[in-house]
């Protein structure tokens, strides 16, 4: 990651939970795993725009409280019958603290 935002304290994410970042660009899911691992992916479901912040996170998927569609927080893809996907974003803990890549944050522009 060549510049990064500090968006806070690994211990301000309880195990197994997630929190909010809101950026210019929309929001974005931070998780913590039960093993510390931590991962970055749009909060907004494809199906119904449910907030996967407060979805339940079971290993390194988390489950949208709305309408139970489950995503692989590693490649953001749907499992299971569900097709779809939300973006992932670079993420990494470094002395303790969570660190988003900034460049990743740019909105996406579509070939043409």
């Amino acid at each position: 990651m060549t510049t990064a935002i500090d968006i806070g304290a690994l211990e301000d994410i309880p195990r197994q939970a997630a929190r909010l970042v809101k950026t210019h660009f929309g929001c974005i899911a931070v998780f913590r795993t039960a093993e510390d691992k931590v991962f970055a992916l749009d909060d907004a479901c494809p199906h119904k725009g449910g907030p996967l912040s407060n979805g339940i996170q079971h290993g390194e998927q988390v489950t949208c409280p709305l309408h139970n569609w489950v995503f692989d927080l590693n490649t953001g893809q749907a499992q299971g019958a569900d097709e779809g996907a939300v973006r992932t974003y670079p993420v990494r803990v470094e002395a303790g603290r969570i660190l988003l890549d900034r460049a990743a944050l740019a909105p996406q522009v579509a070939a043409e």
